[in-house]
């Protein structure tokens, strides 16, 4: 199972981003999704996350400008960005809860992908 992060790259601010989060190989399904980030110097932090049905959470910095979705064909996940600002600046992190054909649950990190938000 491979799950991997696009999309990232340098916008102005006020510009958006859509990241993307995909999960390949043998799996059946993604279960939940959260997004991270982490800037340099600074902890990893939650920013938002997506469940089996749907229903989203996300942190207090980005609620209104980002929303998380999901294409359960795809296996994907999307972070679409807006109104970003340079304290949006960060490597973006997607953890993916995968149901694979076993019907076992795993926890997959794909490996980031690098936000910078210029002023």
């Amino acid at each position: 199972v491979q799950v991997v992060e696009s999309g990232g790259g340098l916008v102005q601010a006020g510009g958006s981003l859509r990241l993307s989060c995909a999960a390949s190989g043998d799996i059946f399904s993604i279960k939940a999704v959260r997004w991270y980030r982490q800037a340099p110097g600074k902890q990893r932090d939650s920013v938002a996350d997506i469940g089996n049905s749907g229903g989203t959470n996300y942190a207090d910095s980005v609620k209104g400008r980002f929303t998380v979705s999901r294409d359960n064909v795809q296996n994907t996940v999307y972070l679409q960005m807006n109104s970003l600002k340079p304290e949006d600046t960060a490597v973006y992190f997607c953890n993916a809860i995968v149901v694979i054909t076993t019907g076992y649950e795993y926890s997959y990190w794909g490996q980031g992908t690098q936000v910078t938000v210029s002023s």
